[in-house]
């Protein structure tokens, strides 16, 4: 009886001793990596935090944060990760950024790690989770309503998924089930969902190193406690420029400059819709120029398709070649600056899709709002002064003369000669008439038989017979 009791504890302790040595292996080879870099007195951990959507900002950030870690020659760069993704290009900046840099990186997934953020997670050499967190959900979505988008878009966030995981030794298959909703994974997901693994399922099939409870037992794992620590931020600039450069403020933008065009041009001079297009040119390009974003070409294209619509309208009237062609500049500006374009290379279609659908809702948006001020402006006592009044009637107070209908009626006498027109005395004032046709001499009393605008008609006065 005790020899069959000794028998099932060693067979319980067996797994418990193996876990143990397995975790202590991966500590021990987890700080050879962070060691190499420099000696751990002097050199800093760098804490950089993810958080947030994942954009063409963030991109910058993390750019910045890199290059600052590397001529610092920090132990290592620790990312603080907690998001829900975002654009795919952006990811894929911030992927190609933290495979290429020499020092050691660690990805710290404090809650959530979804879509473009396990993809920026499966980049750091080692990745730690914090207990309650999830990774995965990596399929792209295109749209306001989040439907997943064509295959060949999920075949190239397959590729990036799957290389990135072959790039730091984990197992692609795993990474490219957190897309494909088809793939099988045998013992991890079955075919029909999108795979998304919690803490301990990712330490399980290797995804994550290990389960750690905080940023400060993450350093304290990695045996890096005396080290200087720098935990990096956003400047305030960079959150301006990110607000700025979100696909929502973007459409705005571009609303308030095509819209704000079009009815500058309907109406003369420069007034209010004028001052908020150049606004919304400014708030658009000016951003995206700071952030390296858009290049000085794309704004010079901008600017050469509002010069061809003014002299379409001021020089050459009509809608031709010119009107034409600056819309389409305009059209072709507005969508390259959404682009993440390096001079006139751009990256592959498969990552453009968010720019594309964000001009596509601006312009739909824009043909809304231009067929409902065309049909509720004239209504409005202050928007009816951005378009032109359909009619100048003299019941609605325009008249092009003073108006004289008082005149009918009231007699006078001819001041000179009616041959026939001529001046006459009406009431005090000298009046320009003219008779139907018939000549009255000079003194002869009148008669105003009719008034048409400024045509007053008069008659000579008859004794009777």
């Amino acid at each position: 009886m005790h020899m069959a009791n000794r028998i099932a504890l060693l067979l319980i302790a067996l797994p418990l001793l193996a876990g143990m040595q397995d975790a202590t292996e991966t500590k021990e080879a987890v700080q050879e990596k962070t060691q190499e870099a420099a000696p751990q007195s002097a050199a800093p951990v760098y804490v950089v935090p993810i958080e947030g959507p994942i954009d063409k900002g963030l991109a910058m950030y993390i750019d910045r944060a890199v290059s600052d870690a590397e001529n610092a020659g920090a132990a290592v760069l620790l990312f603080h990760i907690d998001t829900f993704g975002g654009l795919v290009d952006a990811a894929d900046m911030i992927r190609t950024t933290i495979l290429d840099t020499e020092v050691p990186t660690v990805a710290f997934i404090d809650h959530n790690a979804a879509s473009a953020g396990a993809l920026i997670s499966y980049a750091a050499e080692t990745i730690f989770m914090s207990p309650g967190s999830s990774i995965g959900a990596a399929t792209v979505v295109e749209g306001v309503g989040g439907e997943a988008a064509p295959d060949k878009y999920q075949s190239y966030m397959r590729g990036l998924m799957r290389a990135t995981a072959e790039a730091n030794g984990r197992d692609p298959q795993i990474a490219e089930a957190m897309v494909d909703e088809n793939l099988e994974v045998p013992g991890v997901s079955p075919a029909g969902q999108v795979l998304t693994l919690s803490t301990s399922e990712a330490v399980l099939h290797g995804v994550a190193d290990a389960e750690i409870e905080n940023l400060d037992a993450v350093i304290a794992y990695l045996d890096l406690e005396d080290a200087p620590r720098v935990t990096y931020t956003t400047t305030f600039l960079e959150r301006t420029l990110r607000f700025f450069g979100s696909p929502v403020v973007q459409s705005i933008l571009m609303l308030m400059m095509l819209g704000g065009l079009y009815f500058e041009l309907q109406t003369p001079g420069v007034g209010f819709p004028g001052l908020m297009a150049g606004l919304g040119a400014a708030l658009f390009f000016g951003p995206h120029y700071m952030l390296g974003l858009v290049e000085s070409w794309e704004i010079l294209l901008f600017i050469v398709g509002v010069g061809l619509l003014l002299v379409e309208i001021f020089i050459l009237p009509g809608f031709g070649v010119a009107g034409i062609s600056g819309l389409l500049l305009i059209v072709a500006s507005l969508a390259v600056a959404l682009i993440g374009n390096i001079a006139f290379s751009f990256p592959p279609m498969e990552m453009i899709s968010s720019a594309i659908w964000t001009l596509a809702i601006t312009m739909v948006l824009l043909v809304v709002l231009g067929f409902t001020l065309a049909k509720y402006a004239p209504r409005s006592s202050h928007l009816s002064q951005l378009v032109l009044s359909p009619e100048l009637s003299s019941e609605k107070g325009f008249t092009a003369a003073e108006s004289r209908t008082h005149l009918e009626g009231m007699t006078g006498r001819a001041i000179n000669a009616l041959r026939p027109a001529g001046s006459a005395e009406i009431g005090d004032q000298r009046i320009d008439v003219i008779t139907s046709g018939e000549y009255i001499e000079a003194g002869t009393e009148i008669r105003v038989v009719s008034v048409r605008g400024s045509r007053v008609e008069v008659r000579e006065v008859r004794p009777p017979a």
